[in-house]
């Protein structure tokens, strides 16, 4: 009885806090494509906290503060590329925008500079798990943000493809969960993933697929045959997004990356799907736009 109901609670938390999630998202990307900014900036912050707090031992010592502060001048570069009046392609031809692309990629070399002076543990770990955690969250998320420029699709002046994914990637994770839960029985990655099963991976890819083709009837722009190659992308990438962190969580002997998000932990838990497959969405983005 207190199993179930504990369950029934936990359900609840994570499915209001996946709703108020969901529905700032949508809401920041109606309001302004600055406040929308502004959040996945929030989230690069907090998820760069989060990395660094949950790898830190009295042996591992990660660059912390200049990781977070560099992580979040990284993304604010490339939000401002992507939120300037000139198409995406054009800022290549700007020497500023040009630099916003190249100077946060420049933030990475001063990492190893920094840590001559630290005198730390284990330095070379040191190096890695803050170069890590500058890849892992604020590269993914930038990607997703350059998706915000004036050559997006829009659907009622939303980019459509960012919209379209957020809500894929949420209803995917949600139908693998809440039929998983109920039916699911064969372990779909046990060593890794104990609770993923087989049955919620199916049955959300189902919801996605649905969901998607259902996208495509309101925003005809984009292809039903595109919708759903970004769908794949979404399953496939976010499931390995998803493992992955249930990887370094394991390694580290952690139920949770946080605690921040009732019902869901952490916000690396809340956005795994999204940190591995942001960058393939933005190749199947870039590659659209080229051919377009």
């Amino acid at each position: 009885m207190l199993t179930d109901f504990c369950q029934v609670n936990n359900f609840t938390s994570r499915t209001i806090t996946g709703l108020s999630l969901v529905f700032a998202i949508v809401l920041s990307l109606v309001f302004s494509r600055w406040v929308f900014s502004g959040i996945i900036l929030l989230v690069v912050v907090l998820g760069l906290n989060e990395f660094y707090e949950m790898v830190s031992t009295p042996t591992v010592a990660p660059q912390k503060l200049y990781g977070i502060i560099a992580g979040g001048v990284w993304f604010t570069g490339y939000a401002l590329v992507a939120l300037s009046p000139n198409k995406f392609i054009d800022i290549f031809s700007s020497g500023v925008g040009f630099l916003m692309l190249i100077i946060p990629v420049f933030l990475l070399f001063l990492v190893p500079i920094i840590e001559i002076f630290r005198n730390k543990k284990n330095p070379v770990i040191n190096v890695a798990y803050t170069w890590f955690g500058m890849f892992y969250i604020p590269f993914s998320l930038s990607c997703l943000i350059v998706q915000v420029n004036k050559l997006s699709v829009e659907f009622y002046g939303i980019p459509a493809l960012l919209l379209g994914y957020f809500l894929i990637v949420w209803l995917y994770d949600t139908g693998a969960y809440l039929f998983g839960s109920r039916f699911g029985k064969h372990k779909f990655f046990e060593r890794i993933s104990p609770k993923k099963t087989w049955e919620g991976i199916i049955a959300g890819a189902l919801v996605a697929f649905l969901a998607a083709f259902g996208i495509s009837f309101l925003v005809t722009e984009i292809s039903v045959a595109e919708w759903l190659i970004l769908t794949a992308i979404v399953i496939v990438f976010g499931t390995f997004g998803d493992l992955f962190e249930s990887l370094i969580k394991r390694n580290l002997d952690l139920k949770d990356s946080g605690s921040i998000l009732p019902g869901h932990g952490g916000i690396l838990d809340r956005f795994d799907t999204v940190f591995i497959s942001a960058p393939f969405v933005f190749l199947f983005y870039i590659i659209r736009l080229y051919y377009s």
